[in-house]
């Protein structure tokens, strides 16, 4: 009973690993859901150039306000859905094609964020935070703003479903029922933003695509349906995630952004092993 407690309940026991916990969960289902549109619709490399187009919104967040992490995760949440933004409208109408559009925003707005960055008098500590993310540092604001965003987009899937699954997978029927099309593949681009936007305070930008990547992954595995991945990639998110923050207390010196990364890859590496052996069978 001893064992127990000393491996569950007490790390639990301090207020700002309830925050951590909370928040990852929130960032696990959240990063799941739109993980499932990432990965069939083949947009990994998107996912990872949101979360580096976000560096100046962050950083301009960062020097207005001498670091308060709201202010950071609003500048983030800006230049996200402005990157968004800007990679659908040069790719609209296939003028450019959507990996150009991205490469091009991407070291755009990662050259000016570093930038802005550099002029800090402290930028290596400031930018190792957001690299590599803070999630101990959550409190009670950025949950709430965490899960306000997190609540706007599954309520966008949830309404728009059925909208965004015949866009990803049949532009023809697209066509043919008068869908707003170039719109909501916006609009998906702005939910990836803000998802990814969100994500930064747990695993930072280095990390945040192997959180819309890896338990989506996972969980294609075994569903054939993009509703039954999208929960089990939320469940394998959050749980991971829980997951890797009890790992990163008892590991000391790991940051939690390690611990639940690698512990989605385990789950994912268990997944492709079981699926692999099942269909030997």
């Amino acid at each position: 009973m001893d064992f127990l407690q000393q491996l569950l309940i007490d790390p639990l026991t301090p207020a700002f690993m309830q925050r951590a916990m909370l928040a990852v969960i929130l960032i696990g289902v959240v990063s799941g859901v739109m993980g499932a549109y990432v990965v069939t619709r083949g947009m990994a490399f998107m996912g990872d150039a949101l979360a580096h187009t976000i560096l100046p919104g962050v950083a301009v967040g960062y020097l207005a306000s001498g670091g308060n992490p709201g202010w950071v995760l609003i500048g983030g949440l800006g230049a996200g859905v402005l990157s968004a933004i800007g990679i659908g409208f040069l790719s609209r109408g296939g003028k450019l094609s959507e990996d150009t559009a991205i490469g091009v925003i991407f070291a755009g707005a990662l050259a000016l964020g570093i930038a802005l960055i550099s002029s800090a008098d402290n930028y290596a500590t400031d930018l190792n935070h957001i690299l590599i993310g803070n999630v101990l540092a959550v409190g009670n604001d950025d949950l709430l703003l965490i899960a306000g965003i997190g609540v706007v987009v599954i309520a966008a899937v949830v309404v728009l479903y059925k909208e965004f699954l015949i866009i990803s997978f049949d532009p023809t029927l697209s066509h043919t029922l008068r869908l707003p099309g170039e719109s909501l593949r916006i609009l998906l681009l702005v939910l990836l933003a803000l998802t990814v936007v969100i994500s930064l305070r747990a695993v930072g930008i280095a990390l945040v695509a192997a959180m819309l990547v890896t338990p989506a992954a996972a969980a294609r595995f075994w569903t054939k349906r993009l509703w039954q991945m999208m929960i089990l990639a939320a469940i394998i998110g959050a749980a991971g995630s829980v997951i890797g923050m009890y790992l990163a207390w008892h590991i000391s010196g790991v940051a939690p952004s390690a611990t639940i990364v690698l512990t989605l890859t385990a789950m994912f590496a268990i997944s492709y092993g079981g699926k692999t052996v099942l269909s030997r069978r």
